[in-house]
């Protein structure tokens, strides 16, 4: 092959593989998770995740969470941790946790997960308030 024709072909190459890794990227932003409920009593109890497909809203199955933390940072407490535990959840797209929260005030869930089919990782990190 000639020397032009192996540059040419280097250059379409290298144009691909940039487009699929940006359409790649992308597609991970397309997706979020949300708190079910943005208020819960303190002591033990469960915290509920819907993981949604943002442009068309339908609930999203059978991610691979593999990240979870529960702290105190949006009240300036990051050291401040308590146990999270996944458990099973009613219906798919849904996500639940068992905690115990210690103390009143905002706290913080953070979510490391795997999409089926896509690149990357999702990452979110949600408040929600505790009450007496």
């Amino acid at each position: 092959m000639p020397k032009k024709h192996m540059q040419l072909a280097r250059g379409a190459l290298l144009a691909l593989l940039l487009f699929d890794a940006g359409q790649a990227r992308a597609a991970i932003d397309d997706y979020t998770f949300e708190l079910v409920q943005s208020a819960l009593k303190r002591g033990q109890g469960v915290i509920d995740v819907r993981l949604i497909h943002k442009p068309d809203g339908k609930l999203v199955s059978d991610a691979v969470i593999f990240a979870i933390r529960l702290d105190m940072a949006p009240d300036g407490m990051e050291a401040m941790t308590s146990a999270i535990e996944s458990t099973r959840a009613s219906q798919p797209g849904l996500y639940r946790f068992k905690v115990d929260l210690t103390d009143e005030g905002r706290w913080r869930v953070s979510l490391a997960a795997k999409l089926q089919g896509e690149i990357g990782t999702l990452q979110n990190r949600l408040v929600f308030r505790v009450t007496r």
